[in-house]
């Protein structure tokens, strides 16, 4: 394990910065107040069984009266779906350019940056190379366990946690990326609020979402009741984001939305792919400018330097 991840983090139970490494690096412990976190291979465990059995509350939810677990349901999720598989050639292009937006929003030549909800790693395989410290971070411990063996670089480290009870100190990171994540919260403002916590004066927040989705249900074969496709909660347009943020640490607020649904529809991608991003970008805008129909939008939040 990286024990560089020692100088970041503190206990989610206390919020007092006293983790030590114990049983041979098996275990972190806080001095203060006791609390174990057990290390699977080089992934700590921030998430206690408390975390898992915490119920909240979405809109969906109230008018189905269910509850939703969602700490245990991505878990769940983590095992029985394999985010490194091979996907289909039009998911893989979106994909990659939703990759490429969120790259062409990173100035700096190195720093650290979190990746929320990490999947499959991506930001791990493009940034560790280029000197930038990343911390894949993710609900699942396959995912990060994964993420650790396929890309061991020195400068990438993987903790099991939870959005919404972050191990990390104030002001860490240079980059915090969060794609395709935030559509399945529960509260995405406070989602948005932790994660300027821990973003660095000056650092940037860069989330994506798809646009203006409408969301479609499907009938649950084991509760008999509706719930959404993909398990999004939520549809984004750029009000509704960038009202998600006013902090007084807010320096500015940007978005762009991309991805025109017509080479979506015709499976243009079998052309587009040989494009690279800065020649597709100008042929996606082109298709925006003829029919306004953007799939995906970005935001990027800037945090004030102190």
């Amino acid at each position: 394990m990286n024990k560089e991840i020692l100088n970041i983090v503190h206990c989610v139970n206390c919020g007092k910065p006293d983790l030590t490494l114990h049983k041979e690096g098996q275990t972190f412990i806080c001095t203060n107040c006791k609390q174990e976190y057990s290390i699977h291979g080089d992934v700590p465990l921030f998430i206690q069984q408390k975390d898992k059995e915490r119920v909240v509350e979405t809109e969906i939810h109230k008018k189905q009266g269910t509850a939703f677990q969602y700490v245990d349901h991505y878990q769940k999720d983590g095992v029985e779906y394999d985010y490194f598989e091979d996907r289909d050639p039009g998911t893989e292009h979106a994909d990659r350019r939703v990759q490429e937006y969120i790259l062409s929003k990173i100035g700096n030549k190195s720093g650290k940056i979190l990746d929320v909800g990490c999947g499959r790693a991506w930001v791990a395989q493009e940034m560790c190379p280029k000197n930038f410290e990343v911390v894949s971070m993710d609900i699942s411990l396959e995912n990060t366990t994964e993420a650790l063996k396929r890309y061991p670089f020195e400068n990438h480290s993987a903790v099991v946690a939870d959005v919404f009870s972050l191990p990390f100190n104030e002001n860490v990171f240079d980059y915090i990326i969060a794609s395709e994540i935030i559509e399945h919260v529960a509260d995405p403002a406070a989602f948005v609020e932790n994660l300027m916590y821990v973003l660095k004066p000056g650092g940037s927040l860069i989330v994506t979402t798809p646009y203006k989705e409408k969301i479609k249900y499907t009938l649950c074969v084991h509760c008999n009741k509706l719930t959404p496709i993909h398990a999004h909660l939520h549809s984004f347009d750029e009000k509704i984001l960038i009202s998600l943020y006013t902090g007084s640490d807010l320096n500015s607020c940007e978005y762009v939305t991309f991805g025109n649904k017509i080479p979506v529809h015709f499976r243009m991608h079998v052309f587009l792919k040989y494009l690279n991003f800065w020649c597709w970008k100008k042929v996606d805008q082109f298709w925006n400018f003829i029919y306004k129909a953007p799939l995906r939008i970005l935001v990027k939040w800037d945090k004030k330097v102190a």
